[in-house]
């Protein structure tokens, strides 16, 4: 029997999700939470074989999430099923150590079968996810671009986001201005949206 533990913000989605794998013989699903912070939590205290994972969720982010798991229990693998099916998202959710990542409208079997193969230690990727994947690339954005244009989606100011990051404010618009070129937009506040429209934040 392969445990799994069920992670999503949303009750409604976790609900459905839990008896469909419910209706496998071989499947159990022994935890259910509804934001990243109570992953790890409860992998400790259920110890499941596999960690299904939304991306959004409050508090920790499924990716963050993934990388806390694998930290602390190396044993229990992750699987991402997210709405949220863009490539710099996949990037970084295998860099977190998730050993597979499929959307929420794969059908039931497929589900079921994702997480066999990832118990079985097998990657499973979205087929069409993974060609995308390979076009667009990696993410060009470094760390600290990526933490100046996470807080230039809230329309922050530079000098609000040098307090925020410890930088000076020059530091702030060098990078936000090598952010605005690697995305080829215009301000700030268009290269924030480009880089968390193909998953780079």
């Amino acid at each position: 029997m392969i445990k799994i533990l069920l992670a999503d913000d949303q009750a409604l989605v976790r609900g459905a999700l839990a008896a469909l794998l419910e209706l496998e013989p071989d499947l159990s699903v022994v935890a259910e939470v509804g934001s990243g912070d109570a992953v790890t939590p409860a992998v400790l205290e259920h110890q499941p074989d596999v960690c299904l994972l939304d991306i959004e969720m409050p508090g920790l982010d499924g990716i963050a999430a993934t990388a806390a798991v694998r930290e602390r229990f190396p044993a229990t693998r992750v699987l991402i099923v997210t709405t949220f099916g863009r490539a710099g998202y996949l990037r970084r959710a295998i860099d977190a150590g998730a050993s597979g990542f499929i959307v929420k409208d794969t059908p039931a079997r497929e589900l079921a079968d994702a997480v066999r193969r990832v118990h079985a230690g097998l990657r499973v990727i979205d087929p069409a996810l993974a060609s995308e994947t390979l076009v667009d690339g990696i993410n060009p954005l470094t760390e600290r671009e990526r933490q100046v244009l996470l807080h230039a989606l809230t329309g922050a100011t530079v000098a609000s986001i040098a307090r925020h990051v410890h930088l000076s404010q020059g530091t702030v618009r060098n990078y936000l201005s090598s952010a605005i070129g690697k995305t080829g937009a215009v301000t700030r506040g268009e290269a924030a949206q480009i880089a968390q429209s193909r998953g780079w934040l």
